[in-house]
């Protein structure tokens, strides 16, 4: 067939890669040039079609390797079928979970449950059987958990309408120079990875390099990667950066450009990254899964930086949301945005779904201000506000704040009940090594820096802070295990 005619069997998103795309494995050291990717992603979805895959099937895509993975999301779309992320460490109850509540008909990568159907892999390769099965523009192509270690899992649902305006805004802002060869270490099952890093890189006709999840001993080849192979472009998660930058010296030769997001950053990280990698443009992401990964950012060359800054929306606008239901170019409250690349909605939510929507406004239940020049700083999230005595503290400032201290590597607050006040200013720290701070002097020193209210009064030391899977704290872990800990040791 010709090439013409194998990209009439793809969806949009891949018929329309540049001939210059090329996905590349780190480990494996196996690359895969444009027509590669085609051809191995349309005889991926014969084997589908071939295991009894329909159009409008749901196939959960759980690959611990970041190029399968992303070939087999590229299969079952031109099979037809809607793809769903997930974890590819699930237990088998979270992944009896996944199939029962997104109705997955198959499991690809490993897993230890029952699936309705088995893969075929051995089916000669007609690629007839694919014509008119690729997925059309506004119809649901791809479902990313944003939960399933407990409870239902909640599946948000994008189309590939919704996630080619993110990936042309992406690519928009980025630039296609910055984005010709790109690092991607983080898992491609959410957002960040799998849109932010390498959807974008090879619509961008990029080359990506996959190293997904590379340990502490590989992080020491880190920045010899780098220069080796000349990359422009890495985005990744904070405690990513932390132990990348204890693990590598810097790259002999500045990245072109590098992301941060995916929870809070402090302007002190911020600048310790732009050092470590020899640029200051670096920029603090805002995104989630709800509008397909970045929405916005702002770049550590913008003078207003600091805390919490994202800049203004890569396409759309951001507004906040006030007390009396009136949303606002300027001021503080409730982030809301507008975006080409905003969900379709919750899996099988309808009631969770409406409650998101503000109007035509997407409520992301983050609490954040916007000045007059319209940059967006973001504050804290509303559910991780801790209420003492009628005052709303956001655990995010309270965090930034104490990561300034010198003897302090990580912290995360959180709210403790309290008899008088409702909830006490409670925070979980890991000192920096060597560090010998007294838990008062560290309280004194907030004292100093922060308002009376928001200054913590409990402190509980940790050997690190747990986090999920997406590098993402999670503040109810944490609490469980500082108050484990406390217990244990009296």
């Amino acid at each position: 067939m010709t090439k013409a005619s194998v990209a009439a069997l793809l969806p949009a998103i891949v018929a329309a890669l540049p001939e210059t795309a090329q996905l590349i494995d780190v480990r494996s050291g196996k690359r895969h040039s444009r027509d590669a990717i085609w051809q191995t992603v349309c005889e991926r979805a014969v084997a589908l079609a071939a295991s009894g895959i329909e159009r409008g099937d749901t196939v959960v895509v759980g690959q611990s390797d970041g190029a399968e993975f992303i070939l087999d999301v590229f299969a079952a779309w031109t099979a037809g079928a809607v793809a769903v992320a997930v974890n590819p460490r699930l237990t088998p109850d979270e992944q009896r979970r996944v199939l029962a509540s997104t109705g997955a008909r198959l499991w690809l990568g490993p897993v230890a449950c029952e699936t309705p159907l088995r893969l075929v892999e051995d089916k000669p390769a007609d690629l007839g059987v694919l014509a008119s099965r690729a997925l059309g523009l506004d119809v649901p192509a791809l479902m990313l958990m944003t939960s399933g270690t407990t409870g239902t899992p909640k599946g948000v649902v994008h189309s590939l309408r919704s996630l080619s305006a993110r990936l042309a805004l992406n690519i928009d802002a980025i630039g296609l120079p910055d984005l010709a060869r790109t690092l991607n270490v983080l898992p491609a099952f959410f957002g960040h990875g799998l849109i932010g890093n390498c959807l974008t890189a090879l619509a961008g006709g990029g080359a990506l390099h996959v190293w997904t999840g590379p340990d502490v001993a590989e992080l020491r080849d880190l920045a010899d990667f780098i220069d080796r192979e000349k990359i422009t472009f890495m985005s990744s998660v904070p405690s990513f950066w932390k132990i990348a930058m204890r693990m590598s010296e810097g790259p002999k030769h500045p990245l072109a450009r590098v992301h941060v997001g995916s929870a809070p950053l402090s302007l002190e990280l911020w600048t310790e990254i732009g050092r470590w990698a020899g640029t200051k443009r670096v920029f603090n992401m805002y995104g989630m899964t709800e509008t397909a990964n970045w929405i916005g950012g702002a770049s550590l060359e913008d003078p207003a930086a600091g805390d919490g800054l994202v800049g203004r929306a890569w396409g759309g606008s951001f507004g906040v949301l006030g007390e009396d239901g009136e949303v606002r170019q300027r001021g503080s409250g409730e982030v809301v945005l507008n975006s080409p690349s905003i969900m379709l909605g919750f899996h099988g939510m309808a009631n969770k779904t409406s409650e998101v929507f503000h109007g035509s406004w997407f409520r992301t239940g983050d609490i954040g201000e916007i000045d007059a020049d319209g940059r967006l700083f973001l504050v804290g999230r509303i559910k991780n506000e801790i209420n003492r005595g009628g005052i709303k503290v956001p655990a995010e400032e309270i965090d930034m704040l104490l990561e300034r201290h010198p003897d302090i590597a990580e912290a995360c607050a959180f709210g403790l009940a309290d008899p008088v006040s409702g909830e006490a200013v409670a925070v979980a720290i890991v000192m920096r090594e060597g560090a010998q701070a007294s838990d008062e002097a560290i309280k004194e020193w907030c004292r100093k820096h922060i308002r009376a209210e928001a200054a913590p009064s409990r402190i509980f030391r940790l050997a690190e802070i747990p986090r999920n899977e997406r590098g993402k704290i999670v503040r109810s872990v944490v609490r469980e295990t500082a108050l484990s800990l406390r217990a244990a040791a009296e």
